[in-house]
Parts: C-alpha cells; structure tokens; sequence
C-alpha cells in the first residue's frame, strides 16, 4: 500500500451504525485504499439485511486546506449520475408523462432530431437509457471545443444549445435498439429531454431531478454545484484538479454526493415502498429501474434502465461506477440480497480500474455471504 494509501485508510474513522466496530471500516477502508494510490480519502457505506455502515478515512485534500472528511462529504460522481438520470426516466413514466418508446423527435426543438433513414425507426426515450441508441459515445466536435480546456474543464463551455446543434448532426452506427454502445452523448440527452418533459427548460436537469428524486428521497445534498465548500479535492497524477462543470451532459455525469446520501439512495433501490412513503409513482419508479431490459451475453450480463445487471447464484446485482478527472465512485446493490455498497475515492480513475473491481469484488462477496458483514473484508 503506498503512502498516501496508508494515511486515506488508516485516519479517523466515522460509524453511522452504532454496532458496528472500527475495526470492521478500516478493514474495508484499507482494503479500497490499498487500490486508489493518491487519494487523500476514500469512504464506503454498506448495506446489509437492516444493517448500516458508512466509514471515511482521510482529509478532503492533501494540503492544508484539507479537512476531516465526514460521511456527507460529497465527491464527483461522474457517470453514476446516469443512474439517477434512469430513475427520472422512470418516475416520469410511472406519472404517464412519458412513455419509454416515445421517439426523442417528440421533445426536439424543430431541426434538431439526427439523421434517420428513410423509413427506419426513431430513437426512443428507452433506446438511450440502455446505450442502444447508436450515438457515438460523445457529440461530434464535443473533443475538438475541449482541448482548450482539457486540464481543467473541459465540457464547461458546451451546454445544451451545443448538444442540440451536434445532435442535428449526428448520424447513429446503428439502427436503434440493435447494438449496444456506452454512450455518454445519450444519457446526457436523456437528461435534457427528461428535464423539458418534466416542464423545465433544456438546461434544467438538476432542477427537475431535485423536484422528481432528490428531494422526495431525502437526498438534499445531492446535486449538480461543482466545488460547494467541504468538497472532495479531486486529484489526477498527484495534481488537484478543479470539479468539472457539464451544463450539456449534466444528466450524464454532472452530480457530487456523500457516502451517506449515496448509501440512502441505494437503500431506496432495495426498498422503494418505504422509501417513497406509499406505494405510489416514486416507489413505482424505483423497481422499475432495476429491471433488466436487454440480454448483453446470455445467462449473465444484462441492461436495465442504465444499470449493468449480472446474474449470480440465486440473486441479481446491478452495478455501475464512474470517474472525473479528480475522482472516481462505484454503486452497487442486490434487491434479492438485502445488499447495497458506494465507494468512493478522491483520484482519477486507474487505467488498470482497481478501485472499481475492488469494490464490485466486495459487492459480489457481500451478496454471496462469503464477506460478513461483522468482519475486516478478507479482500486484498
């Protein structure tokens, strides 16, 4: 374990459930460390049949602006926020506001819809909630306008009037439904078209996420603002870099949250009902979303409404993990299992992905009872 490693595991540890032991975090706080050299904290929060850990070592930056980190230190989510942009997706359509196979062209400004061929099918809502769509993986001109910035922020610039014009110009790869590619430029536009549906403008995903998730569910500290006070400092290389900002693919990658917002959240995937309040469109929504929609390889790998499903033994786990320039986070859970874990980290993500593969290692186990819960993880 390197040295920056060492200090984000083996610094103050906070237990928001009583009757777990520090022990029990540092062992899960080293074993996530050990694989994120460079950060200066890392955080987990588990979930386990009724039970709650949520554990962070380490200050929010290297220097002396550092801080302890708490449980609500928020860190950049990058391409977790897809996920919530699914479970918009789901709330709307639970409401009847919207339905999954209605085509894009419905929430289009005049011109703006891509290229389709004559008599081929329209993209739909649910074609880019399952990267089915065939746009590429980013606008076309989205890199070329970045490099500029490309060490600081480089999507700040592009917001939706950007997105629309390249959309115009984009032609999918494929016929949509047919193939499925990750695609940032589609949930991105997932985001901006929910926000319309839901009565707000192009660039108003955050507020309409606020008003249909964020705020029924508790998650008042979630959200879009890049560097609010206490956050993470994201590091690359051993370099702080600055939040980045997204206006044009907030629904792609633009939300910062905690370690214990994160653990609500997906405490609310595991139990909708409550988490709702009542059965009604929210609860609705929160099943619906983890519902595998396409099979990617038979007998194991699946697409729900965003999230990566893979059959195990007896349960399902969906999962799905992001990274900035300065951090990187991973979420999973298993409805079946009574299981959810977050993790995240304060670097960039590593080409090798060992903070990502860490966490989902320790997922799986938990899920598979071959981790308890009231033990250090024998990961690592």
């Amino acid at each position: 374990m390197s040295p920056d490693a060492t200090d984000a595991a083996a610094a103050t540890v906070r237990t928001l459930h009583p009757g777990a032991a520090d022990p029990v975090a540092t062992g899960l706080l080293a074993s996530l460390a050990a694989a994120a050299p460079g950060a200066s904290t890392v955080a987990v929060a588990v979930h386990r049949a009724g039970e709650r850990l949520v554990a962070v070592g380490g200050r929010t930056a290297h220097d002396a602006t550092g801080r302890p980190a708490e449980p609500g230190t928020r860190f950049a989510l990058g391409s977790v926020t897809k996920t919530y942009t699914a479970l918009l997706l789901a709330e709307l359509a639970a409401r009847g506001e919207v339905g999954y196979d209605d085509p894009i062209d419905r929430f289009l400004p005049p011109g703006a819809a891509p290229y389709r061929r004559v008599g081929g099918a329209p993209i739909t809502l649910l074609h880019l909630a399952t990267h089915t769509s065939g746009l590429p993986r980013l606008p076309p001109g989205l890199l070329r306008s970045a490099v500029p910035r490309w060490f600081s922020n480089p999507y700040a610039a592009y917001g939706p009037g950007e997105l629309l014009a390249a959309l115009a110009r984009t032609r999918p790869s494929a016929a949509p439904g047919t193939r499925v590619r990750y695609s940032n430029f589609g949930v991105g536009l997932l985001g901006m078209l929910l926000a319309r549906a839901a009565g707000e403008p192009y660039g108003g995903y955050e507020r309409a996420l606020a008003a249909r998730v964020l705020t029924p569910l508790g998650l008042r500290s979630t959200g879009a603002q890049a560097g609010a006070a206490g956050d993470a400092t994201g590091y690359w290389h051993g370099r702080a870099r600055p939040p980045w900002r997204i206006p044009g693919l907030a629904g792609a990658g633009a939300l910062h949250a905690g370690p214990e917002e994160l653990l609500r959240y997906l405490e609310a995937l595991l139990d909708p009902v409550r988490a709702a309040g009542g059965d009604g469109p929210l609860a609705t929504a929160l099943t619906e979303v983890a519902r595998p929609r396409l099979v990617v390889r038979p007998g194991e790998d699946r697409i729900a409404l965003v999230w990566n499903a893979r059959r195990r033994p007896g349960h399902l786990l969906l999962f799905h993990s992001g990274g900035t320039r300065g951090c990187t986070a991973f979420v999973g859970f298993s409805p079946e299992r009574g299981v959810a874990l977050a993790a995240v980290a304060n670097r960039a993500p590593a080409l090798d992905g060992a903070f990502i593969q860490r966490a989902y290692l320790l997922l799986r186990e938990l899920a598979g009872g071959t981790t308890r819960f009231g033990a250090p993880s024998p990961i690592g």
